[in-house]
C-alpha cells in the first residue's frame, strides 16, 4: 500500500484542504432553489484540496489511498452520518474502489438526442408515464426511464460509453434528485444546472495549434472502506450516494463533489 509513504523511490503525497475555495454555482440562489426542490439541498457539497507532487495515472490507487488517509483530508472531508448530520471522515481507510469516469464532452448538444418522440417534446416538456419505483426512486416520466431502465424503449439513445461521461453522470444525478424530489416538467432547469456545475468543476485549456478546447481534468468515482466496511460516501450503496474526485494535474487541485441520498437536511 502506498498510502502516503514512499514506495519504489516515489515521493510522498501531501494534501492540503483549501477552505477558501468557493463553488459559486452551488451557492447561488437559483441553484439552491432547484436543489431544494430536488431534495438535494443540504445533502450535496463540493470541496477543494491541493497536492504537492505530479499526478501520474498509473499511480491512481496509491494517490487516492494517500488522499483519504492524509490527516488534512481525513479531518476535513465532509460526509453525512447515518443520523443525517454533516461530519468528517475521521477514520483509517483500508480499501478503496475507484472507477475512471470519461470526461471528453465540451458541448451540451450531447443531450439534443433527448428531443425525440416519446421523451422530451420540442417545447422542452418531459413526457410523463405511469409511476413506478426503482431503488427508492420514483419514475414518473420517460426521461427517468431513459436514465434508469435498460428495458426502456429509448434507453439506447445513450450508449454505454455515453453513460460513462461525467457530463451524463452529473445530469443523471440532478434529474434523479433526493428522497423527496419534486421533478421538473421541463428539461431546461436540469440542463442549465448541469452545464453550470460541469463548467465550474472541470478544467479546460485551448490547444495552441488547433484552437480546440480540451478537458485536462481527470475524474474518479470513489468509495472507501474502513475496518467496519463501506464508510464513504455512505455506509449504504445507492444510485444517488456518490463522490467524485476531479483532479486538475496542472494546478494540482482536487475538487470533491459529494452527495448522500435522503431527505433534506441542512448544514450546522
Amino acid at each position: 500500500m502506498a498510502a502516503y509513504g514512499e514506495e519504489g523511490g516515489e515521493p510522498r503525497y501531501a494534501f492540503h484542504h483549501l477552505p477558501q475555495k468557493s463553488f459559486p454555482v452551488l451557492e447561488s440562489r437559483d441553484t439552491r432553489d432547484r436543489l431544494l426542490k430536488w431534495s438535494m439541498d443540504g445533502r450535496i457539497a463540493a470541496q477543494a484540496f491541493s497536492f504537492d507532487q505530479n499526478f501520474k495515472g498509473y499511480q491512481r490507487d496509491d494517490f487516492i489511498m494517500a488522499f483519504f488517509n492524509h490527516p488534512d483530508v481525513n479531518s476535513n472531508l465532509k460526509l453525512i452520518s447515518p443520523s443525517g448530520q454533516w461530519t468528517t471522515l475521521d477514520t483509517s481507510v483500508r480499501k478503496i474502489d475507484v472507477k475512471n469516469i470519461l470526461c471528453k464532452q465540451v458541448s451540451m448538444s450531447f443531450f439534443d438526442r433527448l428531443y425525440c418522440k416519446g421523451v422530451v417534446r420540442e417545447s422542452g416538456s418531459i413526457v410523463k408515464c405511469f409511476d413506478e419505483y426503482h431503488d427508492d426512486i420514483l419514475i414518473a416520466d420517460e426521461l427517468r426511464k431513459v436514465l434508469l431502465l435498460e428495458d426502456s424503449d429509448h434507453y439506447d439513445l445513450f450508449s454505454h460509453l455515453d453513460r460513462e461521461e461525467f457530463l451524463f453522470c452529473l445530469f443523471k444525478h440532478l434529474c434523479l434528485g433526493g428522497a423527496l424530489c419534486q421533478y421538473e416538467d421541463e428539461l431546461g432547469p436540469y440542463l442549465e444546472t448541469t452545464k453550470a456545475l460541469y463548467k465550474e468543476l472541470v478544467s479546460v485549456q485551448k490547444d495552441p495549434e488547433t484552437k480546440e478546447i480540451k478537458i485536462i481534468s481527470t475524474i474518479f468515482k470513489v468509495c472507501a472502506y474502513d475496518a467496519h466496511g463501506l464508510c464513504y460516501p455512505s455506509s449504504n450503496i445507492h444510485e444517488q450516494n456518490f463522490a467524485y474526485l476531479i483532479v486538475n494535474p496542472l494546478k494540482r487541485h482536487i475538487y470533491v463533489l459529494y452527495h448522500s441520498f435522503g431527505e433534506a437536511c441542512f448544514y450546522n
